[in-house]
C-alpha cells in the first residue's frame, strides 16, 4: 500500500502503517522542528517542508492511501473552538482541495485523524460539512473513536474518518448496544449519525481487545538516579504538595507511604483562579498535549517506603506513551521540542490496529474489485 502522509509531524502515522506493511512515498509538514525528527528517523528523500497550501494535486505520486492528521488547535476544548473555519484546523480544506485536483488519480482510501472535539465542533456542522465534502469527492466514510489506553498507559481518545471509494464489501450491521460499539461510537457520535441520515456513511466490524493487556505506567518510566538534577528540589516539591486539594493530597500520601515503589502522573489545573496540581488515581498518564506552555506538561510522582519525588515526564517517556520504541531518535532536538512533537502526534499501536482491521480489508476489497 503506497501512502502519502499529509501533516506528517514526526512520522508516527508512518511508524504504525509501515509496521503493518505499507510504504510512505510522500510526506509533508510545515514545521522545521518536526521535519528534523522525521528526517532523523526516516530520511529526507520524500519529505516536503512547505505550507500545504502550496501543494498541488500534480505533486502527489500515485498512491493507495492519503492520511491527514490535521491541526487540532481550533477543535480542541483547550483551544479557541473556531472549528474548521479556524486558521489552523481549517488547513484541512487544503487537503480536500488537493484530492479534488488529483481527479481520477485520487487514492481509493483516505484516513483523517483529530480530537473528539471535531464531533461537536460548531454544533456538529464541521464534521457534517467535512463528510459531505468527502462524499462529493467519491468517498463513503466510516467515523469512529479510538483510545490509546486500549494499547498503552495513556488516556487519549481520537476521532478517525476512513474514506473509501468502494465500501460495498465493508458494510456491517452495528449493534449499538454492545460494549464494543459504545467504545467506538460514543453517545455524541451516535447522536451525530442520527441527525445526519443523508450522509454517505458505512460501518466496519473493528474488533476491540477483549482483554486489554496494556502496560501500567511503571513500564514506561525511565529509572533516573535520586541525585539527578531533573528531580525537583525540596522547596519545589513542597510548593507542589501545598497546591494539592484534599483528595490529591491523600493520593500523594498513599503513594509515599506504600510498601512498594509506584508512580502516578500529575498535571496542573486552574481551579477558582488558582494554579493547582492534580494526581491521577489510576496508573496511566493523562492525554499528552502539544502546547508549548509549561501547564501542558505532565509530571511524574514517584513514591514508596516513606519517600516521594516529583519531576517532569521525559521525552523518552512521552515516546513510550505513544507506543514508540527506544530506537526512535530524539537527540537532534531540545527536550521541549521533543515533548511538543510527541504531544502533537498519534499513538502508534492505534494506527497499527486501524491498518490491520480497517484499511487492509478495504484495500483487499479494492484489489478484488479491480481484478
Amino acid at each position: 500500500m503506497r501512502v502519502a502522509e499529509f501533516f506528517a509531524g514526526i512520522g508516527l502515522v508512518r511508524l504504525g502503517l509501515e509496521a503493518e506493511g505499507a510504504r510512505v512515498v510522500w510526506a509533508n509538514d510545515i514545521d522545521p522542528m518536526k521535519r528534523t525528527m522525521y528526517v532523523d528517523n526516516f530520511g529526507s528523500d520524500h519529505f516536503i517542508l512547505d505550507d500545504v497550501a502550496n501543494v498541488r494535486g500534480d505533486d502527489i505520486p500515485d498512491i493507495d492511501l492519503a492520511t491527514a492528521s490535521f491541526p487540532c488547535t481550533d477543535l480542541s476544548l483547550a483551544g479557541n473552538r473556531a472549528g474548521l473555519e479556524g486558521r489552523e484546523s481549517g488547513t484541512l480544506w487544503q487537503f480536500t482541495r488537493i484530492l479534488a485536483e488529483m481527479k481520477e488519480r485520487r487514492p481509493p482510501l483516505i484516513m483523517l485523524e483529530n480530537v473528539p472535539g471535531l464531533i461537536t465542533s460548531r454544533g456538529g456542522s464541521d464534521l457534517a460539512g467535512l463528510i459531505a465534502r468527502l462524499n462529493d469527492l467519491g468517498y463513503a466514510c466510516h467515523v469512529f473513536v479510538a483510545d490509546a489506553s486500549w494499547f498503552v498507559p495513556q488516556s487519549r481518545q481520537r476521532v478517525f474518518v476512513i474514506g473509501t471509494q468502494h465500501p460495498q464489501n465493508a458494510l456491517e450491521a452495528v449493534d449499538f448496544e454492545s460494549w464494543q460499539a459504545q467504545a467506538l461510537y460514543p453517545r455524541k457520535l451516535r447522536n451525530f449519525f442520527e441527525r445526519h441520515p443523508r450522509l454517505n456513511l458505512f460501518f466496519q466490524a473493528l474488533p476491540l481487545p477483549t482483554a486489554p493487556t496494556i502496560d501500567r505506567i511503571e513500564k514506561i518510566v525511565e529509572r533516573i538516579p535520586e541525585d539527578d538534577e531533573r528531580w525537583w528540589d525540596d522547596q519545589r516539591l513542597q510548593r507542589f504538595v501545598e497546591t494539592l486539594a484534599p483528595i490529591h493530597l491523600k493520593r500523594f500520601n498513599e503513594l509515599r507511604d506504600g510498601d512498594t515503589l509506584a508512580w502516578r502522573t500529575a498535571y496542573r489545573r486552574t481551579r477558582n483562579g488558582k494554579s493547582t496540581w492534580e494526581i491521577r488515581e489510576d496508573a496511566i498518564a493523562g492525554c499528552l498535549r502539544a502546547s508549548r506552555g509549561g501547564s501542558s506538561k505532565q509530571a511524574l510522582v514517584e513514591g514508596g517506603y516513606g519517600k516521594a519525588r516529583v519531576r517532569w515526564l521525559t521525552p523518552r517517556e512521552y515516546a513510550r506513551l505513544q507506543g514508540v520504541d527506544d530506537s526512535y531518535r530524539i537527540d537532534s532536538v531540545s527536550t521541549n521540542q521533543a515533548l511538543f512533537g510527541f504531544g502533537d502526534a498519534v499513538c502508534v499501536p492505534v494506527i497499527r490496529w486501524i491498518m490491520r482491521h480497517a484499511l487492509r480489508p478495504l484495500m483487499v476489497s479494492e484489489v478484488a474489485l479491480n481484478a
